[in-house]
């Protein structure tokens, strides 16, 4: 037993061990049973599937237990609280934890940081002792991969899925590079990224037609949030037409408005009242028993070119080659006892 480990504490450590091996198997246990994953995060799958490229050094950083929600190479090894599933780990995780007791402490890990959560890539059993410890905070060399894309602790398959599918809807339109601070385009049905993304290449058909030139999907994209998407949102959020109970999302609600237009410019033709995305607007709350506001009634907003398009036609045509098109964007023994 090397010199900085104390008998004492190498065997305390022992008796905790077997604590979270027994929490870990009734954690994991009743995660079985409500059908909820309790698993860690895969570092390696969240940046291949989200297209992570850069990386930047952040330096020591005391960051939160609670917030450590994956690891580079052993999510196997450790369920999504960090406790220990393997009768194997007892020598080393018991030796780190003596350390961690001892005068000295643990020396700081190494994470990854993507978004607000943390992925181990050094340091997974100090991890654990920390948490059986009760801390709240461990010292790390942070490097963070830069996204825009939400990310949680306890992410589902259904939440990855989304995120990806938002993550390659972003990286086809490369609104991140060109509108930096961009409102969120999320969609609670991961299956309709398809869909916004026809919206864009719509818009880019248009801008040609009008423009007489080429114009990159980045351009397009660009000038679609700017001219429609973002004006939609902003009269969204002017006269608060979302319920945050319903669970739905801005991006849902513009789609829906969109579809509404094409609905009504088919039903009644060029002769329809409902025109633009203030119209659409007011359907939409009568259509719910909502009072309008008086001022949405006298809003002027310039989207009639909305109602001119075959909307679902188009997207009808164009959606299995944009489906494939974000498929193939979304595809793609130490004698320390802290070593991991």
């Amino acid at each position: 037993m090397p010199d900085d480990i104390s008998e004492f504490g190498y065997m305390e450590g022992l008796g905790a061990f077997q604590s979270a091996r027994l929490r870990a198997f009734w954690a994991d246990f009743a995660s079985f049973i409500r059908g909820k994953s309790a698993e860690l995060l895969s570092f390696e799958e969240i940046r291949a599937r989200l297209r992570l490229r850069e990386e930047n050094y952040k330096g020591i950083q005391d960051i939160p237990l609670e917030q450590v929600a994956g690891s580079v190479g052993r999510y196997k090894d450790f369920n999504a609280s960090f406790l220990p599933r393997k009768n194997e780990m007892k020598e080393r995780w018991s030796r780190v934890y003596a350390v961690a007791s001892g005068m000295v402490g643990l020396p700081p890990i190494e994470v990854y940081k993507i978004d607000d959560i943390y992925f181990v890539r050094d340091g997974n059993h100090r991890v654990s002792v920390a948490r059986q410890m009760g801390a709240t905070h461990i010292q790390a060399h942070v490097t963070e991969l830069p996204t825009t894309v939400d990310l949680f602790p306890g992410m589902t398959a259904a939440d990855l899925d989304a995120a990806a599918a938002y993550a390659a809807f972003l990286d086809e339109t490369r609104l991140p590079l060109t509108r930096p601070h961009h409102v969120p385009l999320t969609l609670s049905e991961a299956s309709r990224y398809p869909d916004l993304l026809g919206h864009v290449y719509l818009h880019r058909a248009i801008m040609q037609q009008r423009e007489g030139k080429e114009v990159t999907v980045e351009e397009a994209a660009a000038n679609w949030y700017d001219n429609v998407y973002r004006p939609a949102v902003t009269l969204i959020r002017k006269y608060d037409i979302l319920d945050p109970k319903e669970g739905r999302t801005e991006a849902d609600l513009y789609l829906w408005l969109v579809d509404y237009l094409s609905e009504v410019r088919q039903h009644y033709g060029e002769d329809t009242e409902t025109r633009s995305f203030s119209d659409a607007l007011v359907d939409f709350l009568v259509a719910r028993q909502i009072d309008v506001p008086r001022a949405l009634l006298a809003e002027k907003d310039d989207t009639v070119q909305l109602a001119r398009i075959r909307v679902d036609e188009e997207l009808r045509r164009m959606r299995p080659q944009l489906e494939r098109d974000l498929h193939e964007h979304n595809g793609s023994g130490d004698s320390d006892p802290t070593a991991e």
